[in-house]
């Protein structure tokens, strides 16, 4: 009996999935979710249409995975400086300002996007949100442990909308994008306090 092949993902090197993963991330910001294509992106990648799919599945697990791969502090739940307001402006030490201001508009854009293509929210919530609210989790537990908030406090539940609300309306409030030194005031004046967290 003859043997059936089985679908199999091709091996990249870390380099050739970081200039992919980049190449992708322009043709987004030039062209929007729903414009981009897989043959651009073989085209701007000098990859065939086959590979990628092989490799990714489709468009929103290909943009996905581009967005989490260059995302900075992906490893939030790792920082622990010893008290929550520092290990929330170590955060922001990583953050550089053009790129925050990069990532502000494409995110604005995916927001528009998501409405209208579920696999790329239930891609981007699986891929990004869930294991984000899961890291800033351990963050704000250890805080807990220290006793610098009480378990209680009904902010804790709210600290990702607190922080991606100040992220994403930023530019629209104050019509200019987010900044490493606007969030960081951001936590001192409002996150902190509000988890009754010490501000100095």
């Amino acid at each position: 009996m003859a043997e059936v092949a089985t679908p199999r993902r091709s091996r990249i090197t870390p380099e050739r999935e970081a200039e992919l993963y980049g190449a992708v991330l322009d043709l987004l910001r030039e062209v929007g979710y729903d414009a981009l294509t897989m043959d651009a992106v073989a085209a701007r990648t000098r990859s065939s249409k086959a590979t990628l799919y092989r490799q990714w599945g489709g468009k929103a697990e290909l943009v996905v995975k581009a967005i989490r791969h260059t995302k900075p502090g992906k490893d939030i739940g790792a920082v622990d400086t010893g008290s929550l307001r520092g290990d929330f402006h170590a955060l922001m030490a990583h953050a550089d300002d053009a790129e925050m201001e990069q990532n502000s508009a494409l995110m604005r854009g995916l927001a528009m996007a998501m409405h209208a293509n579920p696999d790329l929210h239930r891609e981007f919530r699986s891929q990004i949100v869930e294991p984000e609210i899961a890291e800033f989790r351990r963050v704000l537990q250890r805080a807990v442990d220290r006793g610098e908030v009480r378990p209680d406090c009904p902010a804790l539940d709210f600290v990702v909308h607190m922080m991606l609300g100040a992220f994403v309306t930023c530019t629209i409030l104050d019509e200019r994008p987010p900044t490493r030194a606007f969030l960081t005031s951001y936590i001192d004046a409002v996150v902190l306090p509000a988890l009754g967290a010490p501000v100095n």
